[in-house]
Order: C-alpha cells, then sequence, then structure tokens
C-alpha cells in the first residue's frame, strides 16, 4: 500500500499522492569452450576488457515488529542528515512524540535510511522520503500507532507519512512551503521533529525539478536522485 499524506480537496492535485505513495546495452563477445584463441602472426595478443560483475541489489531491512523503547524521553536527540544536497539537522521531539522518535532512531542507527531517495517532492509544500524501494510502497515491515503532539505544520516541521491512522512506519515528510499549513486543518501525520539547521539545503532538494508520476501522474516524481547518504543521531 502506498504511504501518502491525506488533505481536502482544493488541495487534491497538490497532495493526492502522499500517502505513506541505461543507455544501450553491449553484447559481451564470447569464445566458444571449444574454440581456442589464436594470435596468429602477431607478436602482440588482443584482448577485450572484462565486463564489470554488477553490484548486488542492496538488501532491504525488515523487521515484524516496532523496536523496544530505547531512547530515554528524559534527553534530547538531534538527526544530522548527510544528503547528495548537502546536510541539514533536525531536532526530535522525544518527550512529545516517544514512540515515534524511538522508532525514527532505530532505523536511522540501523542504517536503514542510508542511500534512501527523496522519492516525492513538491516545492510548496513537502519533501518524502524513508521508502527504501522509492515507490511510495515500502516501509520496515511493521506498522505502528499514530502520536498527537501539540505542534502544528508549517516550513521546517518534520512528520510522518502514512496510509491512514496507525499507519506508520519508515516514511516521512518535511514541510517546505506555505502549502503544509493546510494540514493543521485536519491534522493526521505525527509530528515528530523539525529543522534546527540547514533549511536552505531543505529548500534546495525542494526546488528539485519533476515530472509527473505515480497513477494520478501527480507533479512530484524528481528527474534526479536525491539520496540521503546517512543519518546520525546525537543523545544528549
Amino acid at each position: 500500500m502506498r504511504t501518502k499524506l491525506l488533505v481536502f480537496p482544493f488541495l487534491l492535485l497538490l497532495t493526492a499522492m502522499i500517502m505513506s505513495g541505461c543507455g544501450k546495452d553491449k553484447e559481451a563477445q564470447k569464445t566458444p569452450a571449444n574454440q581456442q584463441q589464436s594470435a596468429g602472426n602477431s607478436a602482440e595478443q588482443s584482448t577485450l576488457p572484462a565486463e564489470p560483475a554488477p553490484e548486488p541489489p542492496k538488501q532491504t531491512m525488515s523487521w515484524d515488529s516496532p523496536p523496544d523503547m530505547e531512547i530515554d524521553t528524559n534527553k534530547s536527540y538531534t538527526a544530522e542528515f548527510s544528503t547528495t544536497k548537502g546536510n541539514f539537522t533536525i531536532e526530535l521531539f522525544a518527550k512529545d512524540a516517544p514512540k515515534t522518535v524511538n522508532n525514527f532512531v532505530f532505523l536511522s542507527r540501523q542504517g536503514f535510511y542510508n542511500d534512501v531517495t527523496f522519492h516525492r517532492i513538491i516545492e510548496t509544500f513537502m519533501i518524502q522520503t524513508g521508502d527504501p524501494e522509492g515507490t511510495g510502497a515500502g516501509g520496515p515491515g511493521y506498522r505502528f500507532e499514530d502520536e498527537k503532539t501539540n505542534y502544528e505544520y508549517e516550513p521546517g516541521i518534520v512528520a510522518m507519512a502514512n496510509a491512514g491512522p496507525d499507519t506508520n512506519g519508515s516514511q516521512f515528510f518535511i514541510c517546505t512551503g506555505e502549502d503544509s499549513l493546510s494540514l493543521n486543518l485536519k491534522p493526521n501525520y505525527t509530528i515528530f521533529g523539525k529543522v534546527v539547521d540547514g533549511m536552505d539545503v531543505v529548500q534546495n532538494i525542494a526546488a528539485t525539478p519533476v515530472e509527473p508520476g505515480g497513477p494520478l501522474g501527480e507533479l512530484s516524481s524528481p528527474t534526479e536522485t536525491v539520496q540521503i547518504k546517512e543519518i546520525k543521531i546525537t543523545e544528549q
């Protein structure tokens, strides 16, 4: 199931798909096993360069249930994102959304988010990531319930994407524009952090060119790959 954000009708065309939603091949020349190669009368023997071995596919991490509580809600937590477009830092709201922050910290420390793309981008609204498949349908193998906080959606706020009530997994989004304010009319997405440094990098990611994508052809599919390299969690 795609994980997307649900919004109101007047923003349907903008947000309908946010609920947690190369070149020519060359044929290698081979010598039959029963045929010997010969250099003829030449002093030099010409050989074809070996085809590079394809990289093994990245193995997606998966668990049967949400992680046990590992964070200390009396401490403060930040997440430093290293991406292909620069670095930014998020303050995590451990006291207000302990289960969600614990989940995010666990996945980050496991390296779950390494090399994951920002698969959905709407500059005036948000950037969405956290799906190892890059399709809007992936996750960690489990779901957990929503947590209500007193924060409001605005640029810089970080919240979970979902496919309905209590369907949180690994996907999340960062608000980047004024259209995110409309989510305050019906706050269905658990807020668990806010960008405290590097918002210019977040806005740069939001400015990535996009094209129509997904089943509804929403203008939100990036035309270039933007990835999370690593997320470093700091506890104080």
